[in-house]
């Protein structure tokens, strides 16, 4: 595939749309996450919060893949976006003095309209690279590359803007004000997308979207065990557990450690984000071969797992939160970022070459329907973990995922050639 004039466009303008969309969803999460704990929910019924989203995402997977193939990228983009505006105006609505169970019912319905706002964006823009992409120097992962690891950075600026949004105007009037600038960005990729997204065809079926590929299998296993690991420790855990540390219960303390702790997770999504970015040239991937960089997705898994167990051990030989404990996972949450990244730009790369043109949507459907999953996994044990172990429990968990991620990436093989372990 050469790279076509209307295709870097065409890239460009989706690149744009995700990034838009990606900063809304990070400053939501951060929002939502802060203000509910200020409320006084436990950290369970945080994680309820997420349920529907991460439910919402494996749906959604399922199905956007068949959509798209049937009715184009860009309606489903343009749904994406759509979706999550609805949901953040839907958010506004919340009255402060329903009781607790009344909101979490509410926000887990709202959250599920972002979540399926979130991976029909997910989904499109990344179909749309293994479309778009030259095929020659590596160009694929780049491109992928690019996207994953710039939507990462942007997410991260989510987080922070979340959190300073929360600290300075509040919930409600930080929900409006992002919910009208999407609308314009909105508006403006409608109007000036140009040509290049293709626009489905009427005899795909809705069947195809479950592969018979083994590689898509393992791959999309792989990223159950890998995304879970992340989020039993990112959604609730490290968030109230910094806050337990830095907060005095005073309001300018509240304050003071939403601002820290907003400025750790988006220092930690940005710093993964540009190793994301960076991996092709990491890997050396332009002179490797498919084969090389199959074998390399399970070792670069077993150099993640030995973060969390290390942190792990910190943690239970420390007893409880100690100020040189909090260096240190404040640093091994780092490199574990930075190796994450490395780890998921594999895999972004890898779904999108293990699947064909005709079927692209369908595989990377059923890739982020299994990502989703995952991020279902971890959701709910970041909660139930924390509340029954804590940090130690927390960790370790994340530790034995990885350890599953890398089993199951030792599965993928080169098409027609015997398994790499």
């Amino acid at each position: 595939m050469s790279q076509r004039p209307e295709g870097l466009s065409a890239y460009m303008a989706v690149t744009a749309a995700y990034w838009a969309f990606m900063l809304t969803d990070g400053a939501l999460r951060m929002l939502v996450l802060l203000h509910f704990h200020t409320l006084g929910f436990s950290p369970v019924q945080l994680a309820y919060l997420f349920v529907l989203y991460e439910i919402a995402g494996m749906v959604t997977n399922l199905s956007a893949g068949w959509i798209a193939a049937r009715f184009g990228l860009a309606a489903t983009l343009y749904a994406g976006l759509a979706l999550q505006i609805v949901a953040l105006a839907a958010l506004t609505q919340l009255d402060p003095s329903w009781a607790i169970g009344a909101s979490v019912v509410f926000v887990m319905c709202v959250q599920g309209i972002s979540g399926v706002a979130k991976d029909l964006a997910k989904m499109s823009s990344k179909s749309a690279v293994k479309l778009l992409a030259p095929s020659a120097n590596g160009g694929l992962f780049r491109w992928v590359a690019v996207l994953t690891g710039s939507k990462n950075a942007v997410k991260g600026l989510g987080f922070l803007l979340g959190a300073a949004l929360l600290a300075t105007f509040g919930f409600t009037s930080a929900i409006i004000a992002m919910a009208v600038v999407l609308a314009l960005v909105f508006a403006a990729i409608v109007a000036l997308m140009p040509p290049g997204l293709p626009t489905g065809r009427k005899g795909a079926k809705f069947s195809e979207v479950f592969s018979k590929s083994a590689n898509v299998n393992w791959l999309s296993a792989a990223r159950v065990f890998l995304f879970g690991a992340r989020d039993v420790w990112f959604v609730v855990g490290i968030p109230i557990y910094f806050y337990a540390v830095l907060s005095d219960g005073s309001e300018a303390g509240n304050r003071a450690a939403f601002f820290m702790i907003g400025t750790f997770m988006a220092v930690w999504i940005i710093l993964y984000g540009a190793v994301q970015a960076s991996a092709p040239w990491l890997l050396g991937a332009a002179k490797r071969s498919e084969g090389d960089l199959i074998r390399a997705a399970r070792g670069w898994a077993l150099a993640l797992f030995l973060v969390p167990a290390a942190l792990t051990f910190a943690v239970w030989m420390a007893g409880a939160p100690q100020t040189w404990l909090t260096a240190v996972l404040v640093v091994g949450l780092l490199a574990f970022g930075g190796l994450f990244a490395v780890n998921s730009s594999l895999h972004s790369y890898l779904i999108l070459a293990f699947s064909k043109a005709e079927r692209v949507t369908m595989d990377v459907g059923f890739y982020y329907m299994a990502n989703a999953g995952g991020r279902l996994a971890g959701t709910l044990l970041s909660g139930f973990t924390y509340q029954l172990g804590g940090l130690t429990l927390v960790l370790g968990t994340a530790a034995s995922m990885v350890a599953l991620a890398a089993l199951a990436s030792g599965k993928l093989h080169v098409e027609g050639g015997e398994a790499t372990a």
